[in-house]
Formats: C-alpha cells, structure tokens, sequence
C-alpha cells in the first residue's frame, strides 16, 4: 500500500539565515518593542538555542540590541545557533547553577544594566508587565553614541500571547493564498516545545472559522496536561493583549495533543534518526533535524496513511542549525 502524500509548509524559508517559527513567533512582537522605543532586548536560552539567535538576528536587522544570557560554559568551537548568537548578539556565558533559576537569573542582570527613569518590559508567557528596577552600583545606564536606553525582557523559549499572533497570520496566509480552501478537510502536523506553533495555529483556525481545519501538537518537551495549561495561559494573555470579549475557556480550538511516536526525554535521539534525516533529504530536498522536525514527518507519514481527512499538511518549523550543535 503506497501512503498519500502529505503537504509541507516551508516555514524554514521564511529568513536567509535562520527561518522557522522562532522568527515567526516574533512577528509581532519586534513591531510592538519598536512602538515602545525599545533599544535593548534580554533573553535566555542554551547553548544552542534556536530562540536566542532568532532574537539576535531581528533586533539587529531593527536597530535593536540583542543581550543574549545562554546556559553553561563557552564552547570552544562555536557552531550553529551559538555561531549564530555570537555573531549577531551579545553574550553571555550563565552557570548551570545561576541559570536554574530563570527568573531571579534575569532580574539580577537588570539591576546590573537597568535605568531607573525607564520601566523595563517583561514579556513572559501570558503576561506583558512594566517593572521599574534599582539598578546596582556597576549598572550601565548609558552606551556611547546611544544615549539612554530602554530595555525589554522576553522570556526563555519566546512563549507569550503576543506571540501567537505570527501564527494567525500564517492561517489567513494559507487560505487567502488558495494553498488550503476553507472547507478543506485537513490536519496540519507541528512539533511542539512551547506549543506556541501548535496553540498560534489553533487559535487562527477558531477566530477565522475554519471549523474543519485541525492542528495535531506532537509533544517534545513536557506532560499533557503542561501544553493543555499553555493552550490556556496563551490563549488568556492574546485575548487580554488585543481586549477580545471572549474567555479562554468559551473558545473552541481544533486542537490535538500527540505522543512523539518513540517517547523519550527531550533532546536525546535514538540509533537511526539521523539517518532518517539522511534519506529524507537525500529523496526531498527537504532538510529536517531529529529532535523537532523528525517528529513531526513521523507522525505527518502516518495520518497520511490511516486518515480519512482530504489533506495532511507537516508545518516545517526549521531547526536545521541544530544538526551542527549535535555534531559537536
């Protein structure tokens, strides 16, 4: 038996240097921190975070500043998104110890680096907050040739409601441009860490009306009842955001939260998938990386053969330069 064929949405090619749903996630929120005249950004993630160099790439290419505090030591080769960090950010180096705690991690470095006649801007998770900060002793209230500065914090991962907003212009995209017709029958597949992808598509599908559209989540980095909570504490921070009348609890979403098809904990790859990423690119052309974009084909191959749906569709979230972090 030959499986249909599945549709792949080439979000990957969204940026020259990084493309994906790091950069769409900021689709929306880089035009909000440009209203607020925002002239430096912080955000955390590893080594090798994809998030991290995305923020770095779009604040350089808007006049921002990208203040980058990543887990763990200096590599002694950078490769891949830490390449990519180092390149278009500003670096720093966080002890796993230090690091553990996130948010007191954040506000320590904004004691150090704040200025007390501007509130700094904290986008995390559901919430959009101002908080005026006592900055300690060594801060650095100005930079030459740049005056004061003014500062905004996104949380690790890029989460926010904000975000979600990239997504639904990503579903109005596919309709307008005829790529799916709204009556279509169809399952679109995303890996998910966050779950902003999956929940941001949802999301377009309910306030758009696609009622026959549907979103498969494929679980990477946390239980079915952590992404159940992030659909929700999304979806309350985007409808607060844009004061919709509406209650997270009375909005319906097209939303389907799938087990990886091999469980495993997060990041850790099994004997094969690397070869698989291999002979997809080899057949396709397509490049994917076996942590995300892995899972997501897999479960992609198998709606394709057991559904009865008209169309299933893989949403291509990039990840690529994460082969070269594996490789080191």
């Amino acid at each position: 038996k030959e499986p249909h064929k599945f549709r792949v949405i080439r979000d990957d090619l969204l940026h020259p240097t990084l493309g994906g749903n790091k950069i769409r996630k900021l689709d929306a929120v880089v035009p909000f921190l440009k209203d607020e005249e925002i002239t430096d950004v912080v955000t955390c993630g590893g080594c090798q975070s994809a998030h991290a160099a995305a923020v770095a790439v779009a604040c350089a290419e808007h006049g921002m500043s990208a203040h980058l505090l990543l887990r763990g030591e200096k590599i002694e080769v950078t490769t891949g998104y830490n390449l990519i960090s180092e390149v278009y950010g500003n670096v720093v180096y966080v002890p796993r110890t230090e690091y553990a705690d996130r948010q007191k991690m954040l506000s320590s470095h904004m004691e150090r680096v704040a200025c007390p006649e501007e509130p700094v801007l904290w986008l995390n998770g559901n919430s959009i907050t101002r908080e005026t900060i006592t900055p300690s002793e060594s801060s650095k209230l100005l930079e030459p040739g740049r005056g004061r500065r003014k500062w905004a914090v996104l949380g690790e991962g890029g989460a926010s409601g904000l975000a979600l907003l990239g997504f639904i212009r990503l579903v109005r995209w596919l309709s307008e441009n005829e790529v799916f017709e709204r009556d279509d029958k169809i399952k679109i597949v995303v890996d998910s860490g966050t779950g902003t992808s999956a929940i941001g598509l949802a999301l377009g599908i309910a306030l758009l009306g696609y009622a026959r559209w549907e979103i498969v989540g494929v679980m990477l980095s946390g239980s079915r009842e952590y992404y159940e909570r992030q659909t929700k504490n999304l979806v309350t921070g985007f409808l607060q955001q844009f004061r919709c009348d509406q209650s997270a609890e009375a909005l319906s979403l097209n939303l389907v939260w799938e087990e990886r098809k091999r469980v495993r904990r997060f990041g850790k790859i099994y004997g094969g998938e690397i070869g698989a990423c291999k002979s997809i690119a080899r057949q396709t052309g397509i490049l994917l990386d076996p942590i995300y974009t892995l899972a997501a084909w897999e479960v992609a191959i198998e709606l394709s053969w057991n559904e009865t749906a008209d169309k299933v569709a893989i949403l291509h979230t990039g990840g690529a330069l994460g082969l070269f972090g594996l490789a080191q």
